[in-house]
């Protein structure tokens, strides 16, 4: 597990991609995993990074064929990942970058947990925002498997917040409606229901399994419940946008 993490810590670093864990190390299952991506995290705790939030990854049928997989997993947000709305970043600092589309949660106190509900989610949410996930693959050209992209914080990279908030009461999460567009064509739209049925059912998956792991889901914690459509190739030059129902409007170019 640690020469795991350090072989994912390197190729972060260095944004060049090692081959998948699954390959060098063919015994390798879920539990190996998280704790290989906690093992990432505390290492970057200790050097003074904070946690700001969690991601919910692969929670839509869209994502889990794209990835063959059956089950969500979830990783870390950290102070690092987060890029302003409408600025520019720069390509180099990732491997294969991808941008998903979310609704993001903002949570104003912690969640309960074992036992998180879907009323406890909508109950400590202060406010939603739309949302582009980066996610990225420090293993090469995206050939992974469940257990690789845990191990890789869940294939985290950074996180667009939009900037308008929007209170949950009165909204109907699962129909809220997004379209994307690279370079001004749209590229994907979908509905957030699209998140196991209902993007807060996403957040109580996630505050219950992280428990079994001795994390909680606090207050001021961003959390990503998964993406509303497919993922979407990104290369320098790109600009990519998506308006939501309700929620409004973030975007991000690619440098």
């Amino acid at each position: 597990r640690r020469d795991a993490a350090d072989l994912l810590a390197e190729a972060e670093r260095t944004c060049t991609p090692v081959d998948a864990l699954t390959a060098a190390y063919p015994r390798i299952d879920v539990d190996d995993a998280y704790q290989i991506q906690l093992l990432q995290i505390a290492d970057k705790t200790a050097a003074g990074r904070t946690i700001r939030g969690h991601k919910v990854g692969l929670t839509s049928r869209v994502m889990q064929e794209m990835m063959e997989v059956t089950e969500p997993d979830y990783g870390h947000l950290l102070d690092d990942m987060f890029v302003m709305d409408a600025s520019a970043m720069a390509i180099a600092e990732l491997c294969v970058p991808r941008v998903e589309f979310e609704v993001a949660f903002v949570l104003g106190a912690p969640l309960p947990a074992p036992g998180c509900s879907v009323a406890d989610v909508l109950r400590a949410t202060e406010f939603l925002l739309p949302a582009i996930e980066i996610i990225d693959s420090r293993q090469s050209d995206w050939k992974i498997k469940l257990a690789d992209t845990i191990a890789d914080n869940a294939s985290s990279a950074r996180v667009v917040l939009g900037a308008h908030a929007t209170a949950p009461v009165g909204v109907d999460l699962s129909t809220i409606g997004a379209v994307a567009r690279k370079n001004g064509d749209i590229v994907a739209t979908g509905a957030a229901g699209a998140v196991l049925g209902n993007p807060a059912n996403a957040v109580a998956w996630l505050a219950n399994k992280v428990h079994a792991y001795g994390v909680t889901l606090e207050a001021g914690h961003v959390i990503l419940p998964g993406s509303c459509t497919r993922a979407i190739d990104v290369v320098a030059g790109d600009t990519v946008t998506c308006d939501f129902d309700v929620l409004g409007h973030v975007s991000v170019t690619f440098r």
